[in-house]
C-alpha cells in the first residue's frame, strides 16, 4: 500500500442491529471513489431485485478520491442506492462540506444497511476524530431541514457539518433528497444530492442525519506533495483564465437566455421550448437585486474556486435560499409557467426544507397543471401544495411527492416527460439529441449530470459518440470528487491522480475507470430486470415537436442509441472535452 492512503477506512452502519463498525479500505479499491465506489459496492452487496424502500437496499455516502486534498473544487460527495424512483441504480452528487470532511478524517465512505425493527424511531450517525457511533435522534423527527441542522449544529465547532433528510425523506417520497450543509456562516442545508429518491432510502433506514466533526484533521497529503500542490495551482490558474470560469462565475441562473434561444427552456410541461416571459426568470434579475438586498455569490464548499452559488435575499434583506439554479428556474418556474424568479426562490426554499428534488418536483407540478389539476402559473397554489399537502402527507401531496410519473399516471395524462421513470432536466433532448442519448442509455435515466452535451448540430451516430464520451468523462469526474463545473478533462484528472498516488496513471487506465463504472451501473440494472427496451424515453418526446414548425423531435432510433453502451476505442475525442453539467 502507498502511504498516502494506507490508513483509509470504511464506516459500516447496520441499522437492523444498530451497530457501527469501521474497517480498513480494500486495497483493490484504491482508484475507486465517489460514484465508482458507490457503483462497485451496490453491485457487490445490494440485491438489484430488492424493494428500494426495504431493508435489503444499501445506502452509500462516498466522497471522491481527491476530496479532502488541495485539488481545487474537489469536495463533492456521492450518494448511491437502488432508486425508488427508477428501480435501477442511482448516484446523486452534492457539494457542501461533508465530502471534504469525511476524507480529511480518512473515511472513504459510509455504507448503511438494514432497517430498525421500530420504524417510528429516528437515529443519527456522529462521525469525528474519535470514530463513528449511532445516537438517538427522536427529537429530530419530522423537522424540516433548516430547523434540523440548526438544532444539530448549535454549540458545535464552526467547522462541523451535517447531512440530513427532511419530511419528504422520512415519508419515503420518491422525490426525496439528501441535504448537506454549505460553507456559509449559517451552514445552510442548501446543497442536495437530489435525484432518484436517495433521501427516501435514507428515510427508510430511519437515519435522520449524519453529523461530521473533523476537529483538527488536516488536508490529505499526496505522495508527491510539492508536485501535487504545484499542479493544483496550475490547474486553478488555467481554469480561471481559459474561459471555463466565465460560464459559471455568475451562477447557472445566468444561462436562462441561452437555453431559451436553443429551445431548451421548457414551457408549460414541454409543450414549447421557449418561454415568452423569459426575462422574468433570467438570472440577471437576481444579480440586479444584490446591491439593494444583499446576498451575492459564494462557494458552497471549502477549496472551491468556481463560486457559482448565489445567495438570495428577499426585498427586506432577509435570507431566502441558495443557490437558485438554472434547473430550478426551469422546472419549478418556466415548465409550470411560474414566471417570477422570486416565486421560484420561495419554491426552492420549500423544496430544500422538505428535502425534495426541484427538478422532479417541478416536473410533477407541471404535469399536474397540464392535466387540469391547477392553473398554469399558480405560484401561490404551488407553494401551498408543497407546504401543506406534501408537508402533511395528503393524497395529492403524496402523488406529487412521488414524482412526475406518479401524478401523471394517477391522472391518466398522456404527456409525462420521463426516461426510466425519472423526469427530464431542463436540457431538452429534441434540440439537443446527444443529451437525449444520455437520458436514454444512462443507467440513471434522465439525468444531465450523467453526460450533458449542449450541441444542437449533432445527430445520429455523431450524437451517440458525443454522448458516450461525455458519459465516460462524467463518470470519472464524479468519482474524483471534482465538481463538474470545473469541467476537467481526463488528462487533468489523471494528472492529479498520478501525483497524488505517486505512480503514473495512463490515458487507458483513466478511460477504463470511467467505462468500468458505467458497466457496473448497467449490470446492476440488468440484474434488476432492465432490458434494451428501457433504453428509450417517453413517447411524447418522440412524437410531439417543439421549435420552428414544431420540427424538433427526438428521432434517434433506439437501436442507434444503444450503441453508446458498446465499449469504444481509446479515441482523442474522449480527452478533448471536459465534464459538463
Amino acid at each position: 500500500m502507498n502511504g498516502v492512503w494506507d490508513n483509509d477506512r470504511l464506516i459500516r452502519v447496520d441499522m437492523t442491529n444498530l451497530v457501527v463498525s469501521v474497517e480498513d479500505y480494500p486495497a483493490d479499491w484504491k482508484y475507486l471513489g465517489g460514484r465508482s465506489l458507490s457503483a462497485r459496492i451496490l453491485l457487490d452487496e445490494c440485491d438489484p431485485a430488492c424493494d428500494p424502500l426495504g431493508p435489503d437496499n444499501v445506502l452509500v455516502l462516498a466522497p471522491g478520491i481527491l476530496s479532502g486534498t488541495s485539488a481545487p473544487t474537489s469536495g463533492r460527495l456521492s450518494v448511491g442506492c437502488k432508486s425508488p424512483l427508477t428501480g435501477g441504480i442511482k448516484e446523486a452528487n452534492t457539494g457542501g462540506e461533508a465530502g471534504q470532511d469525511l476524507m480529511k478524517l480518512g473515511y472513504r465512505g459510509i455504507v448503511v444497511t438494514g432497517r430498525p425493527a421500530d420504524r417510528e424511531r429516528r437515529w443519527g450517525l456522529a462521525v469525528s476524530e474519535q470514530g463513528a457511533e449511532l445516537v438517538e435522534a427522536d427529537d429530530y423527527k419530522g423537522l424540516w431541514n433548516y430547523a434540523c441542522c440548526e438544532k444539530l449544529l448549535a454549540g458545535r465547532a464552526k467547522n462541523a457539518c451535517a447531512v440530513s433528510i427532511g419530511p419528504a425523506g422520512e415519508m419515503m417520497l420518491k422525490t426525496a433528497s439528501v441535504a448537506t450543509t454549505d460553507k456559509s456562516k449559517g451552514r445552510h442545508p442548501a446543497r442536495h444530492a437530489a435525484r432518484g429518491g436517495v433521501g427516501a432510502v435514507m428515510g427508510s433506514k430511519c437515519l435522520k442525519w449524519v453529523l461530521i466533526e473533523p476537529g483538527k484533521a488536516r488536508l490529505r497529503q499526496a505522495a508527491d506533495s510539492k508536485a501535487f500542490n504545484a499542479n493544483n495551482k496550475t490547474f486553478s490558474k488555467t481554469y480561471l483564465s481559459d474561459g471555463r470560469h466565465n460560464i459559471f462565475k455568475g451562477g447557472t441562473s445566468t444561462g436562462v437566455p441561452m437555453a431559451n434561444m436553443l429551445h431548451t427552456f421548457p414551457y408549460k410541461n414541454r409543450t414549447e421550448g421557449r418561454n415568452p416571459e423569459v426575462d422574468k426568470l433570467d438570472g440577471a434579475r437576481i444579480h440586479e437585486a444584490f446591491p439593494e438586498r444583499g446576498g451575492g455569490m459564494h462557494n458552497c464548499m471549502s477549496g472551491c474556486i468556481v463560486r457559482c452559488s448565489n445567495i438570495i435575499h428577499d426585498a427586506s434583506g432577509n435570507y431566502v435560499t441558495s443557490a437558485l439554479e438554472f434547473e430550478t428556474l426551469t422546472l419549478l418556474g418556466s415548465c409550470c409557467a411560474i414566471n417570477n424568479w422570486e416565486d421560484v426562490a420561495d419554491l426552492d426554499r420549500l423544496c430544500d426544507e422538505l428535502g425534495m428534488d426541484t427538478i422532479e418536483t417541478g416536473a410533477a407540478i407541471a404535469v399536474y397543471m397540464d392535466s387540469g389539476g391547477m392553473e398554469w402559473g399558480d405560484a401561490e397554489g404551488a407553494k401551498a401544495l408543497l407546504r401543506n399537502d406534501v408537508g402533511n402527507g395528503t393524497e395529492i401531496g403524496t402523488l406529487v411527492g412521488n414524482g412526475a410519473l406518479s401524478i401523471g399516471a394517477h391522472r391518466n395524462h398522456d404527456r409525462i416527460p420521463v426516461a426510466k421513470g425519472q423526469a427530464l432536466p431542463a436540457w431538452d433532448p429534441r434540440p439537443l439529441k446527444a443529451a437525449g442519448v444520455t437520458y436514454a442509455t444512462s443507467a440513471m435515466g434522465a439525468d444531465h449530470t450523467a453526460g450533458l452535451v449542449i450541441n444542437p448540430e449533432l445527430a445520429g451516430e455523431d450524437a451517440v459518440r458525443a454522448s458516450q464520451d461525455a458519459q465516460i468523462v462524467n463518470a470519472v469526474c464524479d468519482s474524483s470528487g471534482l465538481c463538474q463545473f470545473m469541467q476537467p478533462n481526463l488528462d487533468e484528472i489523471r494528472r492529479c491522480y498520478s501525483l497524488f498516488y505517486g505512480e503514473e496513471v495512463s490515458r487507458q487506465h483513466i478511460a477504463d475507470l470511467g467505462w468500468q463504472c458505467l458497466e457496473n451501473e448497467w449490470e446492476f440494472n440488468r440484474r434488476a430486470g432492465f432490458t434494451e427496451a428501457d433504453d428509450d424515453m417517453a413517447a411524447c418526446l418522440r412524437e410531439e415537436g417543439i421549435g420552428p414548425d414544431h420540427a424538433f423531435v427526438f428521432d434517434i432510433p433506439p437501436e442507434v442509441c444503444i450503441q453508446a453502451k458498446t465499449r469504444p476505442p481509446l479515441r482523442d475525442s474522449l480527452f478533448e472535452q471536459g465534464a459538463a453539467a
